[in-house]
């Protein structure tokens, strides 16, 4: 694993366990360097309760990975209406659903050929 893959792989589990202490539910991290086509090496998705709770997630993410990192993402979809937020870290993409559009947009099924990772050691 390259020093660049090891970042993400880290960027990629920090975001993961500062949405599952938030009380994100179902978070999961995908290893997607395998799959032919992926548009990143990682995604990160989790389910908030109500959109409010997916904001609040996502700023959770953006402020504790700014902190650790200094990496701020390169774009952020769907904040206004945080039904789907989606944080591009290039590497890496955060993915944060109320429970209807992830069971609407089936990510987790799309990208069964990631191998999941546990976001704890």
């Amino acid at each position: 694993m390259t020093n660049r893959e090891k970042e993400s792989l880290v960027l990629a589990k920090l975001a993961a366990q500062i949405m599952d202490e938030k009380k994100a539910e179902d978070v999961r991290v995908l290893d997607l360097r395998k799959v032919h086509g992926a548009p990143a090496e990682y995604f990160v998705i989790a389910t908030g309760n109500v959109p409010s709770h997916v904001s609040a997630l996502s700023d959770a993410v953006h402020e504790m990975v700014k902190k650790a990192t200094g990496m701020g993402p390169h774009k952020v979809e769907g904040y206004n209406n945080a039904e789907w937020i989606l944080m591009d870290y290039f590497d890496v993409v955060v993915h944060i659903f109320v429970k209807d559009k992830r069971a609407f947009f089936r990510l987790d099924e799309l990208w069964s050929d990631g191998e999941e990772v546990a976001i704890r050691n």
